[in-house]
């Protein structure tokens, strides 16, 4: 019995002095604050864009009397055409289902889906939490948004995150794009970061990137985060006229 306690002891202080890994975004923070965000992507039929928006100005009303719509966009380049991107805030997991089957019941918002679903190809959906030293800010004038979506090194953000951290803070706090929000996938194709700008207009947007390529505080920021990097895409997004972020 000493043996076996004495054993035990030793074992309780070996993982008592064992180094703790922690990152600026790991899961830690999240504990704390249930919400997440739900990003859903259409790819609608060809020539049907108009058709759908149409379909959506008029009812969406029917559908935010539910949950909160963050944002509706239009992809315009960067990806597959004729797709649309949204995303809606939940609290929780329950809440999500409580608002789910509220929209189940609701005749009217269900109707008013019927006509769309023969314009939609393929729907795709994904959970992602704000990052903790991230909260989502809403720009103060329409223009147009960039979504960079990053695709890093397994290992999560205790291997890449402040590295991650850095980069994006350094274009923050030059100036050469207002930040919108920071997303972690938590359902979807993991270690994987949204990161969504606002810029004025394209072309602002153009002179802010080539500034920041000759910024050597950027590029060494930069340079440090594409260690951990395996892939990356961007989208350039316009805002509809129903969207609450303009």
């Amino acid at each position: 019995m000493l043996v076996l306690r004495s054993g035990l002891t030793r074992a309780l202080a070996a993982r008592k002095l064992a180094p703790q890994v922690c990152a600026s975004f790991a899961t830690g923070p999240r504990q704390y604050d249930g919400t997440f965000y739900e990003f859903r992507t259409y790819c609608l039929k060809p020539s049907k864009m108009n058709e759908f928006l149409e379909n959506v100005k008029k009812n969406i009303h029917l559908r935010t009397a539910h949950s909160e719509l963050v944002g509706y966009w239009s992809v315009e380049f960067g990806g597959q055409m004729n797709k649309m991107f949204h995303i809606w805030k939940y609290d929780n997991f329950a809440h999500r289902t409580e608002v789910r089957k509220a929209v189940a019941k609701d005749k009217e918002w269900q109707q008013s889906v019927v006509p769309n679903l023969a314009l939609i190809d393929e729907q795709e959906t994904e959970i992602t939490y704000l990052v903790p030293w991230c909260k989502l800010e809403k720009p103060s004038k329409e223009g147009v948004y960039e979504l960079v979506i990053f695709q890093m090194k397994p290992g999560g953000p205790a291997l890449w995150g402040d590295a991650f951290k850095r980069a994006i803070n350094a274009h923050v706090d030059l100036g050469y794009s207002k930040l919108v929000g920071v997303f972690h996938t938590e359902y979807g194709a993991l270690n994987r970061v949204h990161v969504l700008w606002w810029n004025e207009s394209a072309d602002s947007r153009a002179a802010g990137r080539h500034w920041s390529h000759e910024d050597p505080r950027v590029v060494a920021a930069v340079r440090e985060s594409v260690n951990y990097l395996v892939s990356q895409q961007n989208m350039l997004l316009i805002p509809t006229s129903f969207s609450p972020l303009k």
